[in-house]
């Protein structure tokens, strides 16, 4: 019984902040600066995140430290070094949040500064490697 209430919370949890993933070892050793990522698969924010964009999920959300990627979503180079970046992002304001949003309604989410930055940092730190 212990271990079903257990398995079951476990589940609800997962549904709730998704489940601790690695990030793969491959992109790991190609871009080392990766291991500052956390990351999650699933779980309530790239749920909200894409209801915001008046989709189903979003392959990424940040917040804060941690990465959540959707559900079905392999994580890809150019995925995580642009959740990287909005990792730093949090890192150096802590204000961001709130600029974030702010950026969001006020350009929209295609010409948010912060989204045009991580755009930018990933597309650099592509070129790098080819």
């Amino acid at each position: 019984m212990t271990v079903a209430v257990t398995a079951g919370r476990r589940s609800v949890l997962a549904s709730v902040v998704g489940r601790p993933v690695a990030v793969p070892a491959d992109l790991l050793t190609r871009y080392p600066e990766l291991a500052a990522v956390r990351l999650r698969r699933g779980g309530l924010p790239p749920r909200v995140g894409g209801l915001c964009l008046g989709m189903r999920s979003v392959a990424g959300i940040t917040l804060w430290g941690t990465v959540f990627v959707g559900a079905g979503v392999n994580p890809s180079a150019a995925l995580l070094l642009h959740e990287l970046r909005h990792v730093q992002q949090f890192q150096a304001d802590p204000l961001f949040p709130l600029r974030y949003v702010w950026e969001t309604v006020w350009r929209g989410y295609g010409q948010n500064r912060y989204e045009l930055d991580a755009v930018s940092y990933a597309q650099s730190h592509l070129r790098r490697e080819s």
